[in-house]
């Protein structure tokens, strides 16, 4: 049996949810045992986001095959078990690259190369790709109804329709039903001037999912429904909820994936939603809390480190810990002198600090300053991509001496090049898809924290950088105290460093957050969130004992 179709489209404002939206109905199907895969189209030129600023795009998400995607990807691997690729994140500049690649090499037989059908057919045999072997396939369209670059894939999914069928495709709508405090009262007019936008091009939405601040009343939802001509049960009321990770609960209170299978014309068992429930509940019935700093150079726009705030939540999550994320300017930490600590109030109180991935110069004196904090003082350490690498050179150059130590991303001309650019890039301008990129096998040292986190010595990790560790200093350093533990199997790249002196410092090339669950946390965070805490827990009883020393102190 072929696949169905599910389409998304947004209205009235982006950044309504519309990939959490998608996100959560598969995971709703998921749990009725059906198999979906999920799908981006981005109307933006560009071939794909690896290029683009983090403040504009927020973050890029990575496959296990290598292509730099839409961090709604993230979302859908969050909550579903879809073994996502390059094939479910297209976008204009990529639709249109594979079209001019094809008329070049004369694929049209000298025909006129349009939009309708060359592009749309393009569109549409992408959505078949993924589609093979699932019973469901998500399809969600960005950007907001009525732009103009998203007109094409707006067409396409409406020839779907004509081709599949009613019963074999639903579009479902994300919308605004705004709460207007000066009237007391939400307004449907948005949502029906959206709906009425969708009409204009062919397109009648099955379902509603309404963004609004507060449950919709009964009346509302009449409204809604006749004047956006669906079922009054279709109007769904997709309330703001404190944590993402209810979503799907608050679907399934609505009977969203119940309706599309009612439209789908498709049987399925009953949804099971245990572990959810139980996920959920841990989020809002904490045992305790954590505390971690993130020092970064993308902070002002918190979506750059979406994966990274969400696998530190796992971590927490599976501990029933409140996750307490404190955002640290990494220029805000660099100091003129070397001696100048004063940087160390910013970061005294916090039970753990992570440095992010990240490129370029900028904030990285404040990083190594935040890294030696962590060292010295004997707070848990996690450095990720860039934090390994500034991890390496701030053990270069306080514990080893090499006062010059750096890499040669920030400084071509230093001495000492503890890092540097991968052999087979050295000549290569070019930013566009010239990473290492995808996943990438490691092998654990046994006994290391890494191996005993993992629980084994063979693993796969996802990557997204240019430069390496330099083997060359590898015996100077690991004679200071550091330890690799992790490197490919042929020898060549290092993985993973470690201090094992230190009661948890430990630095790892990859992107372990983009692999992580909310059911199935990362290894790393969960063993970085479980040592923040035992820091917590000694912080505190020397805090408890200070006070009774001042207490009992006689007077004089």
């Amino acid at each position: 049996m072929s696949a169905k179709y599910i389409f998304v489209t947004g209205g009235v404002v982006s950044s309504l949810g519309k990939g959490l939206a998608a996100a959560s109905i598969g995971c709703l199907l998921e749990s009725r045992g059906l198999k979906v895969s999920l799908q981006k189209f981005d109307p933006y030129l560009n071939v794909d986001p690896g290029t683009m600023s983090p403040f504009q795009h927020g973050e890029v998400f990575v496959t296990d095959d290598g292509a730099e995607t839409d961090l709604d990807l993230g979302h859908y691997e969050r909550f579903t078990h879809a073994r996502l690729s390059r094939d479910n994140n297209l976008t204009t500049g990529r639709i249109y690259e594979q079209i001019i690649t094809k008329e070049r090499r004369g694929d049209y037989l000298g025909k006129t190369v349009q939009v309708i059908p060359h592009v749309t057919n393009e569109i549409k045999a992408a959505m078949k790709k993924v589609s093979q072997d699932v019973d469901i396939s998500l399809v969600e369209i960005g950007g907001t109804v009525g732009d103009i670059e998203s007109l094409p894939f707006i067409e396409a999914i409406r020839q779907m329709r004509q081709e599949l069928g009613r019963e074999n495709t639903i579009f479902v709508h994300v919308t605004l039903v705004p709460w207007i405090a000066a009237a007391g009262e939400l307004k449907t007019k948005p949502t029906q001037h959206s709906v009425k936008e969708l009409l204009s091009v062919g397109i009648q939405p099955d379902i509603l999912l309404c963004r609004t601040d507060r449950f919709l009343a009964k009346e509302l939802k009449s409204k809604i429904a006749l004047f956006c001509n669906v079922e009054e049960e279709a109007v769904i009321t997709a309330k703001d909820v404190a944590s993402i990770y209810e979503v799907p609960l608050v679907f399934a209170h609505e009977n969203v994936d119940t309706l599309a299978l009612k439209y789908l014309h498709l049987q399925a068992s009953e949804r099971d939603l245990s572990a959810w429930e139980g996920l959920v509940h841990r989020v809002y019935n904490p045992k305790d809390e954590v505390s971690i700093a993130i020092v970064g150079k993308y902070v002002e726009y918190e979506d750059s480190y979406k994966s990274l705030k969400e696998a530190l939540t796992h971590g927490a999550i599976g501990q029933s810990l409140k996750l307490n994320v404190t955002w640290v300017e990494a220029e805000g930490l660099e100091t003129k002198d070397a001696n100048d600590r004063s940087f160390e109030s910013q970061l005294e109180g916090y039970d753990g600090i992570l440095v992010p991935g990240g490129f370029g110069k900028r904030g990285i004196a404040g990083m190594l300053n935040a890294i030696r904090y962590a060292r010295e003082k004997h707070v848990p350490y996690f450095g990720i991509c860039l934090g390994m690498q500034t991890a390496c050179i701030e053990f270069a150059r306080n514990v080893c001496g090499l006062e010059d130590a750096d890499s040669s991303e920030f400084d071509p001309s230093t001495p000492h090049r503890i890092i540097y650019k991968l052999r087979e890039l050295k000549g290569i301008d070019e930013l566009g898809g010239t990473m290492r990129l995808g996943a990438w096998d490691c092998r654990l040292e046994p006994d290391s924290l890494a191996a005993r986190a993992y629980g084994k010595t063979e693993i796969s990790e996802r990557h997204r950088h240019r430069y390496e560790f330099n083997r060359e200093y590898e015996a100077l350093m690991t004679g200071a105290g550091l330890r690799i533990t992790g490197s490919t199997p042929d020898g060549t790249y290092v993985e993973i460093v470690e201090i094992p002196a230190h009661p948890y410092f430990l630095g790892c090339q990859f992107h372990p957050e983009f692999k992580s669950k909310p059911l199935e946390p990362h290894p790393l965070f969960r063993e970085f969130i479980k040592a923040s805490y035992e820091n917590r827990g000694k912080r505190r009883t020397r805090e408890v004992e200070a006070e009774e020393e001042l207490f009992l102190r006689p007077k004089r």
